[in-house]
């Protein structure tokens, strides 16, 4: 197994537990119409999200506009997941920033009871691979809770990055955003046993296939987070390796919204909160920088939603 300290280890089992019954949930974070955070519509939203069976539950991540939460606001958000979760799953709370920053959202994360925290790429410089493995080393050594790394944007780690920052204790796995699977064969070889690994491409059920061929099955869906039906069928169809159902979902609803979804900077986000508003969940709008959706590119996506509810009403129940 990897060199885990037995809660961390405790925590990674919970997640492979997960991973194999579940998506992965990255929920929205609930506003009111004035841009200020709505704590009792979040915790309404929140509470039908987890009904839906999540493998684990990841607030306060880039889905759940982290980059735009204070410090109060996230304790709220991070506090709320914890009492809904019930330890019925996993809750991983998202930190970034610099080292210094992401330890100050990680404890407080830590504080409300959360089981791991997501280390979302640090702010605005590229830096060295020496650098990377530090900035993981002093949030490690800042906070007791166990680590997931994500490599996207300016983050993106080698095989012998991967090795020493899978030394650290509590550093558990690797979320890529990356998509460079000859990169990511590398450091799924590289690990240790026991290490793990999410694919965190935008719309990851696009990629999701691609990702298993070289070891990496776990993905995070933002698509739960606005149509959970329809992320659960497609999960089902890939875990009973149904070819011909994953494809047509794929074809039918996923790579529309890929193709929407694409017009714009920002509405891997923007969709997904409007997403949810069609389908009446209490969410409210996007913060800036975001912005959200006009009417025509919100008539394109009732017709996407539209094509997946039917594909998700006509997949097969579980017995």
């Amino acid at each position: 197994m990897a060199r885990f300290s037995t809660a961390a280890e405790d925590v990674a089992r919970r997640l492979r537990d997960g991973m194999a019954g579940g998506v992965l949930s990255f929920p929205v974070t609930s506003f009111r119409d004035d841009g200020s955070l709505d704590p009792e519509s979040y915790r309404a939203y929140l509470t039908a999200q987890l009904a839906t069976g999540p493998g684990a539950v990841f607030p306060a991540c880039g889905t759940g506009e982290f980059f735009s939460l204070d410090e109060d606001e996230y304790r709220s958000v991070v506090a709320a997941t914890v009492e809904i979760a019930d330890g019925r799953l996993p809750v991983v709370a998202g930190i970034g920033y610099g080292w210094a920053q992401a330890l100050r959202f990680a404890r407080i994360a830590e504080e409300e009871g959360a089981d791991a925290a997501l280390v979302l790429p640090h702010y605005l410089v590229a830096a060295p691979q020496d650098g990377l493995v530090e900035q993981l080393r002093r949030i490690a050594a800042g906070t007791s809770l166990p680590l997931i790394a994500y490599q996207r944007g300016q983050v993106a780690f080698d095989a012998g990055s991967l090795r020493r920052i899978a030394d650290i204790p509590t550093v558990i796995g690797l979320k890529d955003g990356h998509s460079d699977l000859d990169r990511l064969q590398r450091l799924t070889l590289a690990a240790p046993d026991g290490f793990l690994f999410f694919n965190g491409a935008s719309t990851a059920e696009i990629q999701a296939r691609a990702y298993a061929t070289v070891g990496v099955p776990a993905y995070s869906s933002a698509v739960h987070a606005f149509a959970p039906d329809i992320a659960n069928a497609f999960f089902s169809a890939l875990r009973d390796n149904d070819d011909e159902r994953t494809t047509v979902l794929l074809r039918e609803f996923y790579v529309p919204l890929v193709e929407l979804r694409d017009r714009v900077p920002g509405y891997a986000v923007s969709l997904v909160k409007a997403a949810a508003r069609l389908h009446g969940l209490p969410v409210g709008p996007v913060r800036a920088p975001l912005t959200d959706p006009g009417p025509d590119d919100l008539a394109v996506l009732a017709k996407i939603l539209d094509a997946g509810q039917l594909l998700a009403e006509a997949a097969p129940r579980p017995v």
